[in-house]
């Protein structure tokens, strides 16, 4: 199984990502980080705590990390995934708490205990792996690999016309990773993936719903709010799952089916903050990312029913 990593700002989509690195048989999470970022701090370490409860690894340390961006006000998408970020389902509290060392020395400490095993996956604005990198540089070489759930490469925003939650909710930070990533160490999946290939169709929410175990429900009914946003919103023929595809990615890399080196920064201005700036012209910087481009999504999406089945 991968050793992983996993940092989140855990609204109702990172916590399928979470049911699909606890409890698919790939992963091996050795930590999970929390981020503001979809809801406040406190409301992510709780959502992280209740997603691997439901997943049965409550044993999985959770630390939390920034509760604001790295220079802006913090700016939440509750009202996608609901007060709660979890589609305001008013779930028990869970029956952990979140460890005391904080979640960006857990990112620099862990890869120097286990120096190239770890996969990070990142799921929320990457304010806490900026923070690490603006101490040690190098980290991001420390780690197997760095996958991240973060951008649009086709300039279609969720947010705004042309960017992605992620970035845009702190896109200094998202720099800084840019700054220090090459294509090897570093891939993003963005929400165009999401858009084009993760898509949960009224015929998939009703097979979820017909499996019918502890997990499956629970990862239909989270999204409840997120259904309604994308309808209204987004104009999808139904909600999408940007963290699990991007968790999907690191558990089985052979999914991606269509990849691209690039050169990529980000946008910090007002007008077109977030939004990613791509250079594919020959005389460009060589590539410092790896994007990928589309998924397979059959295979993505029964990689989720099987999880969601649990153990035959």
């Amino acid at each position: 199984m991968l050793p992983l990593i996993v940092d989140t700002d855990t609204g109702s989509d990172d916590a399928v990502a979470l049911l699909l690195a606890a409890a698919s048989g790939l992963g091996d999470i050795r930590a999970v980080t929390t981020v503001a970022g979809n809801v406040p701090l406190a409301t992510a370490t709780r959502n992280a705590l209740i997603s691997l409860q439901t997943a049965g690894r409550p044993d999985v340390p959770v630390h939390e990390g920034c509760e604001s961006p790295m220079t802006r006000a913090l700016s939440t998408a509750q009202h996608v995934h609901g007060q709660d970020g979890m589609g305001d389902l008013d779930l028990p509290d869970p029956l952990g708490a979140a460890e005391r060392e904080h979640a960006v020395d857990v990112l620099l400490a862990a890869p120097r205990r286990l120096p190239g095993e770890l996969t990070l996956v990142t799921l929320g604005p990457l304010t806490n792996l900026a923070a690490a990198l603006l101490r040690d540089r190098d980290l991001l070489g420390r780690y197997r690999h760095v996958y991240c759930m973060a951008g649009a490469a086709d300039l279609w925003g969720n947010v705004s016309a042309t960017a992605e939650f992620n970035v845009w909710a702190d896109p200094e930070a998202a720099r800084v990773v840019l700054q220090a990533a090459t294509p090897d160490q570093v891939t993003w999946i963005g929400w165009d993936v999401s858009r084009r290939d993760a898509v949960m169709t009224p015929a998939d929410q009703l097979r979820l719903e017909r499996i019918g175990t502890p997990m499956a429900t629970f990862a239909h009914r989270v999204n409840r709010t997120v259904a309604e946003w994308a309808r209204d919103v987004t104009g999808l023929s139904g909600y999408d799952l940007p963290d699990p595809v991007a968790m999907a990615v690191a558990l089985r890399p052979e999914l991606a089916v269509e990849r691209e080196r690039a050169y990529v920064d980000v946008a910090l201005g007002d007008e077109t903050r977030g939004q990613l700036i791509i250079d594919r012209r020959r005389s460009a910087p060589a590539p410092n990312l790896t994007l990928v481009r589309r998924v397979d999504e059959t295979a993505f999406k029964q990689l989720l029913f099987d999880t969601c089945e649990g153990p035959r």
